[in-house]
């Protein structure tokens, strides 16, 4: 409670028209060169993905926007964790979100989960901390796919 009001720790956006926009969660929520990325939006573009059955976003140490989204992707049945699979999930996720929410690199794992089955960001984050100094083995990135890793 903070001035007579609950504070349920979600973020949303009101239109002008009066419609609300769910964006995520204010701990989820995080800053990639001075932007702030709510994983929630990109876990929605990941999800329509053919290959895609579920993903969540967590910012990924990076030397020169000190975080970048960063993707883990459990696969739908029939799909292979290839390069070939993370190209094209990148690609996707090119084409159908602005160039300061791109994601940019890419995993593929078993989602860690709490009991009731919602997926347990904060241990996907702190694997991101525990790899700050070494590229984690599996890991794909876009760059590793012929595209130039701007700065935008």
């Amino acid at each position: 409670m903070r001035a007579n009001r609950y504070h349920t720790g979600d973020v949303a956006q009101r239109t002008d028209d009066g419609r609300i926009t769910y964006i995520g969660r204010t701990d989820d929520v995080f800053k990639a060169s001075d932007y702030k990325v709510s994983p929630f939006e990109l876990e929605s573009v990941l999800i329509e993905h053919p290959a895609v059955a579920e993903a969540a976003v967590v910012p990924a140490p990076d030397p020169v926007r000190l975080a970048v989204p960063k993707a883990y992707i459990s696969l739908a049945p029939g799909h292979e964790p290839t390069a070939e699979t993370a190209g094209s999930i990148l690609a996707y996720a090119r084409e159908h979100l602005p160039s300061y929410l791109r994601v940019r690199r890419l995993e593929f794992a078993d989602l860690p989960k709490t009991i009731s089955g919602k997926i347990r960001r904060v241990d996907l984050r702190s694997r991101e901390m525990d790899a700050v100094d070494h590229r984690p083995v599996g890991e794909h990135r876009e760059e590793d796919f012929g595209r130039p890793a701007s700065n935008s």
